[in-house]
């Protein structure tokens, strides 16, 4: 059974996704297709529910900023590379580089099992995975945005921080019961 914290999540997503909506109505710019209402809409209660869940089982506000941050990242990375691209525009496969960022993040929480000292460890790498394609993209000669790289590479950082001060906190995050 949803809770309220749930249903206020897809409540705001439908909110949102109304913007794009009524922006088609008056403006010819603006044109998403069904399969764009649909990935919108997955990305944004996604990460909704899954920061809504993990800021249930935390005792402390940095793990709750920590996984905000992380989550918001993961979000504007996949919305970025979906809508222009990071590197070129959203049809090089050269983008595809971000997913594996992507990956060393999920693998390593999963890994750490959300604990605060593996998440921090898990998002280091991750930031370090980031900085990683800039740098691959850089050598071979790509047409990559080089400070929103920085920019995410300091996300995943300043996320890895905040797990890093949470597990200084002896009880700040419990299982799920």
């Amino acid at each position: 059974m949803p809770n309220r914290n749930q249903i206020g999540i897809v409540l705001a997503t439908a909110v949102l996704l109304l913007v794009p909506l009524v922006a088609m109505q008056f403006s010819r710019e603006v044109h998403w297709s069904p399969a764009d209402f649909a990935a919108a809409g997955i990305l944004l209660a996604g990460t909704g529910l899954l920061y809504e869940r993990a800021a249930r089982n935390a005792r402390n506000g940095a793990y709750r900023a920590a996984v905000g941050i992380a989550l918001a990242a993961a979000l504007l990375l996949v919305w970025i590379n979906l809508a222009v691209g990071m590197i070129g525009d959203e049809d090089n496969p050269a983008n595809l580089m971000y997913a594996g960022v992507l990956a060393v993040g999920g693998i390593g929480a999963l890994v750490a099992r959300f604990q605060p000292y593996g998440m921090a460890r898990a998002m280091f790498a991750t930031a370090v995975a980031q900085a990683l394609v800039a740098v691959i993209a850089l050598v071979a000669g790509l047409d990559a945005a080089l400070p929103i790289d920085g920019f995410f590479t300091a996300l995943w950082a300043g996320s890895a921080l905040l797990f890093r001060q949470a597990s200084a906190t002896r009880a700040s995050w419990q299982p799920a019961a």
